[in-house]
């Protein structure tokens, strides 16, 4: 197909600039017609009809397009003093009204031509409207959130944190995995496990690890799923997400963000908030219910202070395991599993864990990534590839400042001053080990 005239391009632009101008569209499709391109001028005055379903001019173009007879002008109304005539039937099998004026021989078939069109225009609208309060569908639909299937990482594929593993093989894992020994002991499955610490640490890559010890399904949750501007909506949503983990189970359900989702009472002021944090608090009192059995509850914080008080009593979200940065193992096994796919040369990953010490799993991500940039601009600038080495990688090392300093910061005077109860004994002692206290 040859270039387009200089002026349909120039209406094709205008076009797109302002989709919903019917006319300026129908003299494209004219344009487009005379020019011997009728599917392209079905294309146009279909998307013309979708705009404007009465439009006459779109109607008779649309019926030039497809190389149909016109249809008859509509007879003369002025009355006569003869008695007017009998009107013609018209038989049902037409499926044209009869005030359209349009005989079976010489009448448009829009049905037709709506099949020949659909490939080209697609339907505006496929989801179902909102109703006046907000809701697109039905209210007791569970299976709106998605649960992943239990997956195949293991504590195994989380490299390092030997501590963390075995926290977690104490307080969460051990008990689930060994039902016997848990009703000799008595020990109860009431109560979740809270995951708090630096950002781009891993809680989320170890919350799904526990899900795959488990052999259970996966449901991440945060805020921006919960929360709704309709009264009452962010309630039922969140009862909607351990309705589908109890249909799911096993199932461990990950609250991500909780500081937001379960923000403090006393200092929320809006109502709607108290009464999302108080549904919470209801679905957690309910774990240890029998219909609730096999759903294992996970959230992830990075500011715990900042969670109400009353979601972190016994029976609710009652232990607590901090993840720091990657120790020396875990940066290790971060930087091959970046590093893997990209073009690299005597790289000493030994020496590059020591210069990394202090950076998170997301910093060592971003290095990784400010590494490959050096030597991609580098042969761009050249004209000649060339590999990714350790003065990339110590060079993108030195310029990468730890996104986790800040949170040490603020994390130092809670853990100072606001040490109730001894919740942040394991931050202190980082601290100390580290000598930022």
């Amino acid at each position: 197909m040859s270039e387009d005239p200089p002026l349909i391009r120039s209406l094709r632009t205008a076009v797109d600039a302002a989709p919903a101008d019917v006319p300026l569209r129908l003299h494209l499709a004219e344009l487009l017609l005379d020019a011997g391109r009728q599917d392209a001028a079905v294309a146009e005055v279909a998307v013309a009809l979708q705009h404007a379903p009465g439009d006459a001019q779109a109607r008779a173009l649309m019926t030039r397009a497809m190389g149909l007879p016109p249809a008859p002008a509509a007879p003369d109304t002025t009355p006569t003093p003869e008695p007017p005539a009998a009107p013609t039937p018209v038989p049902e099998s037409t499926g044209v009204p009869e005030s359209t004026g349009v005989s079976k021989s010489t009448g448009f078939d829009w049905r037709a031509a709506e099949d020949q069109v659909g490939d080209v225009v697609p339907p505006r609208f496929v989801e179902a409207p909102l109703t006046a309060d907000g809701d697109a569908g039905d209210p007791g639909d569970a299976t709106a959130w998605d649960v992943d299937a239990p997956g195949t990482v293991r504590l195994a594929d989380v490299g390092g944190m030997r501590e963390v593993k075995e926290r977690l093989e104490a307080a969460f894992l051990a008990p689930m995995r060994n039902p016997e020994l848990r009703r000799l002991y008595g020990k109860s499955l009431r109560g979740g496990l809270l995951l708090y610490g630096p950002p781009g640490c891993g809680k989320t890559f170890i919350a799904r690890a526990v899900a795959g010890e488990l052999g259970a399904g996966f449901l991440s949750v945060s805020v921006n799923d919960v929360l709704d501007m309709w009264i009452g909506n962010s309630e039922r949503n969140l009862h909607e997400v351990f309705r589908t983990a109890r249909r799911k189970a096993p199932c461990v359900v990950f609250l991500d963000e909780l500081d937001a989702l379960g923000a403090k009472r006393s200092r929320t002021q809006h109502s709607g908030l108290r009464n999302t944090v108080n549904q919470l608090l209801t679905e957690l009192d309910g774990i240890d219910s029998a219909a609730n059995d096999g759903v294992f509850v996970l959230a992830a914080t990075n500011a715990p202070w900042d969670v109400d008080i009353a979601l972190r009593r016994p029976g609710r979200l009652d232990r607590t395991l901090l993840v720091l940065p990657p120790d020396a193992p875990a940066r290790d096994a971060i930087l091959r599993y970046h590093l893997r796919e990209r073009p690299v040369e005597n790289v000493d990953v030994a020496r590059l864990v020591k210069a990394t010490e202090g950076l998170s799993g997301a910093d060592l991500a971003h290095l990784c990534e400010a590494a490959a940039e050096s030597a991609l601009l580098d042969s761009a600038r050249t004209g000649t590839v060339r590999m990714i080495g350790m003065k990339d990688l110590l060079a993108a090392a030195k310029q990468t400042v730890p996104s986790t300093e800040p949170w040490f910061a603020a994390a130092r005077n809670v853990a100072l001053y606001a040490n109730d109860g001894g919740a942040y004994d394991d931050l202190i002692a980082y601290l100390k080990k580290k000598r930022k206290l």
